[in-house]
């Protein structure tokens, strides 16, 4: 059993929500308590997963507005052995349903669990078990004041404890959070089977505990899958973040297609050389995500309008105009006063480290406009080795 409070709390996170319940489903989870937490995505939502998943939510008192009917099953009696076990669920009514505060109401705990375990036990249940979801002193104020219940599996921001509580004659699990720890509650049953007395002890999860490689698998599968999913969200915000930082930005990158436009013929000779294709010989390398190589291999590396992946900033690789020139946003302010391409502006990436036979009047030959470029590799180019043979 599990006693709730799984749904994740923030909408990027929302498959998680999905899947665990799968997961518990694939495990044979006998039955699932709930609180404000699984209407993090609204009701209909998780009414929906229910039904999808069949698997056994209960809760006695979260009940719809408008027809007072109660959201999900309010328990579940669960035939074991010879043995019938009645399982409800309870959230607490102090909390803040969310979406759902204006269509959803919270019976006061104490009023549902005496109604509820009275007719668990005209129904024939021997052993009754709440899931609670009212955190450790509410959950145990209840157990206290409602007879009946003979095992509580306590949830909502409890702590730890290694070996359970009687509470009066309620044997008390306390499991902690995240799902790091098992609890396992004995209960002795005398001939009518009814409990007589019990015990519970928690269990951590680590390492000596062995995966169910079947289990193993849907959860790798899921996290590679949702990892994936993740990254592409995060590379779409950090594109609209970068295309919002550079309109707000006073001096920005443009990238060489712009400059190209007045430019057509600088632009057609930078196309032969091998600033043009410095991205691709760090592909070639498989160093395109070695931060050391890259900030040299593309325009504005992490800076206003330049290049942040290779997903949100495809124009932005090699080593273009702004490159050498300075950001494209101070045209105006260079045109007047022209900037000239120093060996100190090529030495910022050819130093003696990457670029040992770096040699400025024979490289610059190779790259400035006034000539027609070359597709021979330059004398001691470290690059040379990365270049397909022939070429």
């Amino acid at each position: 059993m599990d006693a709730g409070g799984f749904f994740p709390e923030d909408d990027l996170h929302q498959d998680v929500a999905w899947f665990l319940m799968d997961a518990m489903k694939v495990l044979g989870t006998d039955a699932v308590g709930m609180s404000e937490k699984e209407l993090r995505f609204g009701v209909s939502y998780l009414k929906a997963q229910v039904k999808r998943t069949s698997l056994p939510m209960v809760c006695a008192n979260l009940f719809d507005r408008k027809t007072a009917k109660p959201v999900l099953a309010p328990y579940l009696i669960k035939q074991v052995g010879t043995v019938k076990v009645g399982i409800f669920g309870l959230m607490s009514s102090t909390v803040d349903l969310g979406v759902s505060r204006d269509s959803l109401r919270v019976e006061e705990p104490s009023i549902t669990a005496k109604r509820v375990v009275a007719e668990l036990r005209k129904k024939g249940a021997t052993v009754v078990v709440l899931l609670s979801q009212l955190g450790k002193v509410e959950g145990e104020d209840l157990v206290t004041a409602v007879d009946g219940i003979d095992a509580v599996i306590l949830g909502h921001n409890v702590p730890l404890l290694q070996k359970g509580r009687l509470i009066k004659a309620t044997v008390a699990c306390y499991g902690g959070e995240q799902g790091q720890y098992v609890g396992r509650t004995l209960l002795t049953l005398d001939p009518r089977r009814k409990v007589t007395t019990g015990e519970n002890e928690t269990f951590i999860l680590g390492p000596e505990v062995q995966d169910k490689k079947e289990m193993a698998a849907l959860v790798k599968g899921f996290t590679d899958n949702f990892n994936e999913k993740l990254q592409k969200l995060q590379k779409e915000k950090a594109a609209k973040e970068s295309a919002k930082a550079a309109q707000g930005s006073a001096e920005h990158y443009l990238g060489g297609e712009i400059c190209a436009r007045c430019h057509p013929a600088e632009s057609a000779q930078w196309k032969t050389t091998k600033h043009a294709q410095a991205w691709e010989t760090l592909v070639t390398a498989k160093q395109d995500s070695a931060a050391a190589c890259v900030r040299c291999h593309v325009v504005g590396l992490g800076q206003p309008g330049g290049f942040k992946d290779l997903a949100s900033s495809p124009g932005m690789t090699g080593v273009q105009c702004e490159s050498c020139h300075g950001m494209g946003s101070t045209h105006e302010a260079f045109s007047a006063s022209p900037r000239r391409v120093t060996e100190q502006t090529c030495r910022a990436c050819h130093t003696k480290e990457m670029s040992p036979g770096f040699d400025y009047a024979l490289y610059l030959a190779h790259v400035e406009h006034k000539g027609t470029g070359t597709k021979q590799p330059l004398p001691g180019s470290p690059m040379k080795k990365y270049l397909p043979a022939g070429k």
